[in-house]
């Protein structure tokens, strides 16, 4: 195992395209990384980088004390786990997991006892003796991964390996990783553009736009606290709903001004939301306020709910548009400040489209964005 760190790292292609903008990044022995963002993002790059399949501009990266700028990458200790799973076709599993063991001139016992450890870890010793066409794409992942492991790197680098598999074989294999993980206290950097695979995955993930690192921090931390309006609409699904209006005097503090239907409400906002110098600078401008579905629920779900610090959330009456029921929840859809609004309601609430429900507004897990910026505020 080793920490991994990134500093000022740039990348710039001889047309000038610059593609990384200086990532700064510090894992831990043994941390779970997330590289997660749209497609063109600069997270696939940055892999390569690690890899050493790209060169870097400018900057440094180190595995464990060592900076590997100009080691080639097969002395880096590192092993990679790719999309397209690159299993030898006319080998069986043991020989795939073995070929990189008999390449390093490992002695042919110890090869056996490696590919049964491995084969056991990752619960595949019933497969050693197939081939990769006789197996489902879930286990020719796994292999790939045991053929990862069977090297015993100080890094694991893993380049979207669940984007070719169906949905419900994502989430076993999301868990099987995790296993791994969770088993050999490795090293990890994952790539997705799954933010569902970076909230469950990670210890800590890097949400990536356009070449910069938006934030960097746990997955509670992206989720309850997102720096700026992307990362709060990129993590979290369904998505985090922006309401636009202002914020107004309400007794000693301030409330934010709803409209939904022929109708303005006031939503009066929890004292600790901002302190006294903030609420100054931002009473009567408009700002943006993200909450998310499961903070916008049906009002009887809402008052058997705990809330900090006696706070009660807010209850509006809102045409109900549509529903999309999931069975633990129903997805209801509706219209306030001119944004079609998500919330999360129990399915015995009955949401109805059509008719009008009591929602309750949590407030207290809103985020609060400047606008212009689109930074969060405090």
């Amino acid at each position: 195992m080793a920490s991994l760190s990134i500093r000022n790292v740039r990348k710039v292609y001889p047309n000038g395209a610059e593609i990384l903008k200086g990532i700064n990044l510090e894992i831990e022995d043994g941390q779970f990384l997330i590289l997660v963002g749209g497609s063109g993002c600069g997270k696939s790059t940055l892999l390569n980088m690690i890899a050493g399949l790209e060169t870097v501009t400018e900057g440094e990266i180190l595995i464990g004390d060592r900076c590997v700028n100009h080691i080639a990458p097969k002395s880096r200790d590192i092993a990679m786990v790719f999309q397209s799973y690159a299993l030898y076709p006319t080998m069986t599993v043991r020989e795939n997991i073995s070929f990189g063991l008999g390449i390093r001139k490992v002695p042919k016992d110890e090869q056996t006892l490696i590919v049964n450890r491995v084969a056991e870890t990752l619960q595949m010793t019933h497969l050693l003796d197939r081939k990769p066409a006789q197996l489902s794409g879930g286990q020719r992942q796994r292999v790939a991964m045991g053929r990862a492991i069977a090297r015993d790197p100080a890094l694991f680098l893993f380049d979207e390996p669940l984007s070719n598999l169906d949905a419900k074989l994502r989430v076993e294999m999301r868990a099987e990783i995790k296993l791994m993980h969770q088993r050999l206290g490795t090293t990890i950097v994952y790539v997705t553009h799954d933010q569902i695979e970076a909230m469950t995955l990670g210890d800590k993930i890097a949400v990536m736009k356009d070449g910069i690192v938006q934030q960097f921090g746990s997955p509670q931390e992206i989720y309850d606290k997102p720096d700026n309006l992307f990362v709060a609409g990129f993590i979290g699904s369904p998505s985090m709903n922006f309401l636009s209006g202002k914020l107004v005097q309400h007794g000693a503090g301030l409330a934010f001004t709803l409209r939904h239907a022929d109708r303005t409400t006031l939503l009066p906002l929890p004292a600790e939301s901002m302190d006294a110098a903030t609420q100054k600078t931002w009473l009567d401008r408009d700002i943006v306020l993200g909450i998310r579905p499961e903070h916008v629920t049906d009002a009887l779900s809402a008052r058997h709910a705990e809330t900090p610090g006696g706070y009660s959330p807010s209850e509006v009456e809102c045409m109900i548009e549509l529903t999309e029921p999931t069975g633990p929840d129903t997805i209801a859809f509706t219209w306030i400040n001119e944004f079609r609004a998500t919330c999360r309601t129990h399915p015995r609430a009955e949401a109805t489209p059509g008719k009008r429900m009591a929602l309750a507004f949590d407030l207290s897990k809103a985020v609060l964005f400047d606008p212009v910026t689109e930074l969060r505020i405090g």
